[in-house]
């Protein structure tokens, strides 16, 4: 089975053809660093990272480009309150951007982009469009440009809307548009802002509109056409409308795939900063494994809501905690093995539109049966268990002896509390036995049991694991 992909542009799955073949090129917006990131924002990383790792497992040199937003209206504004540059401001939160995705196993883009680091190429774009007839400048003197809508009848294709449904464009002052729905290219300078945030060009010194920034930061480092766009599902309008509006309208073919996760939301409520019920990263990783966190945003299907609450790391946790469980025990078993062949199951779920919860399942069900060979001493299945669950928790970025949880804070404050008090009975349970005392050795074995825990014994000693379902 080939890969297939859910098309956010024509609302199907559809098998993966790359531009080139055996290699792929995907753009996902970053963040417009005004603020910390929260795990709404993060979820996008997981996910695109996740992509990367199974698309890189299946044979494609992939190729990642995700931009920064380092200048925008909401940066300069919250940098003056704050009373600091506006550059100082946004890269403060790019280092916090940058250690939350390294907090969380992802491995960064092969290029990063700034948009202040690509003025010339959308100066350059917005000339094009120009000189085409889709973009004016405003007769007011503002030293606004803007695309015009009405001169590109395909607008409102990505996110299915009619223009006559859709609302005025809310990123400038509308009295130098034609349209109200026009959108802007690049914004004059205001002698209320800071003159470093403003760039010369032939309408004025001004900054990029935050849609123009992405079309020339894609273009310029994956060419006219290339595979995947993505980004969080509030990005499809008008962001991504307007990104695609704009570099058709310049010549370009631009993306062939459009990929879109949902939101993590809190009480129904898309996770967000204006709304002030963002679960930051920082703070989840310092209360939960980081590799928890990062479980707890991969498992769900990259389309589905996920639904925050205090406790929703429980369960993640605690299934992270029975897989690990079986790996060591497993280890302990067979010793050391290499990661083997995926299950045919598995790969079919990653294949079907990165179906990550099918996936998962198959590692459920991989430690079930391998707990159970332990169970039964039958160490070569175990051995292939192990082999199987390795290789399926590396496409996930999951396993826990990768480097990069070293040091992260990975492990749980309370396992090595609970493995001191198990081992504690445990040894009151060995000098039982030594003094031939079967009665009391067998109660604290099920006295043991009863809390959920199984005990093996092994050549070097008791061993204690949480009992499978």
């Amino acid at each position: 089975m080939s890969f297939r992909l859910y098309d956010t542009a024509t609302h199907e799955v559809r098998d993966f053809v790359p531009v080139r073949p055996g290699a792929v090129s995907i753009y996902h917006c970053g963040l417009t660093v005004q603020s910390a990131p929260h795990l709404g924002h993060i979820r996008k990383e997981v996910v695109f990272d996740v992509l990367r790792r199974w698309l890189t497992r299946s044979g494609y040199e992939v190729t990642v480009i995700a931009n920064v937003t380092d200048i925008d209206d909401k940066i300069l504004s919250k940098s003056a309150e704050a009373g600091i540059e506006w550059f100082a401001h946004a890269y403060k939160f790019e280092r916090e951007l940058h250690q939350a995705y390294a907090a969380l196993g992802c491995q960064p883009p092969t290029y990063e982009p700034r948009a202040t680091g690509h003025i010339p190429e959308m100066i350059e774009l917005i000339e094009t469009l120009i000189e085409r007839g889709h973009a004016y400048v405003a007769e007011d003197g503002s030293g606004d440009v803007y695309f015009d809508v009405l001169s590109w009848p395909s607008y409102g294709a990505l996110s299915r809307q009619r223009l006559e449904d859709m609302e005025p464009a809310g990123d400038a002052d509308p009295r130098g548009k034609r349209d109200p729905r026009d959108f802007a290219l690049w914004k004059g300078h205001k002698p209320s802002e800071p003159v470093t945030a403003s760039w010369p060009t032939p309408w004025g010194r001004g900054r990029p509109g935050w849609h123009l920034e992405c079309s020339a930061m894609a273009g310029k480092y994956l060419g006219d056409e290339f595979d995947i766009h993505g980004g969080g599902l509030d990005l499809r309008f008008p962001h991504h409308e307007n990104e695609l509006a704009q570099s058709i309208a310049a010549g370009h073919r631009f993306a062939r795939y459009w990929m879109h996760n949902a939101w993590v939301t809190a009480a129904g409520e898309k996770m967000s900063k204006s709304l002030g019920n963002g679960a930051l990263v920082s703070e989840v990783t310092t209360q939960y494994p980081p590799r928890a966190v990062r479980f707890y945003l991969a498992q769900p299907h990259y389309r589905s809501a996920i639904e925050w609450s205090p406790t929703s790391l429980d369960e993640a946790s605690a299934a992270l905690h029975r897989i690990d469980h079986f790996v060591a025990r497993a280890l302990d078993t067979v010793g050391a093995v290499d990661a083997g062949s995926l299950p045919e199951a598995f790969v079919a779920a990653m294949d079907d539109d990165l179906a990550t919860p099918t996936a998962v399942a198959e590692i459920y069900g991989a430690v079930r049966t391998g707990n159970q060979a332990l169970e039964s001493g039958d160490n070569e299945l175990v051995r292939i268990r192990l082999a199987e669950v390795l290789a399926m928790l590396d496409v996930l970025g999951l396993r826990a002896d990768d480097p990069v949880w070293a040091g992260s804070g990975n492990d749980d404050p309370l396992e090595p509390i609970v493995d001191g008090l198990v081992r504690t009975v445990l040894d009151q349970r060995e000098a039982a036995r030594s003094r031939k005392d079967w009665a009391a050795a067998d109660a604290i074995r099920d006295s043991v049991a009863a809390l959920g825990l199984t005990i093996t014994d092994t050549p070097d000693g008791p061993r204690w694991s949480i009992k499978e379902n």
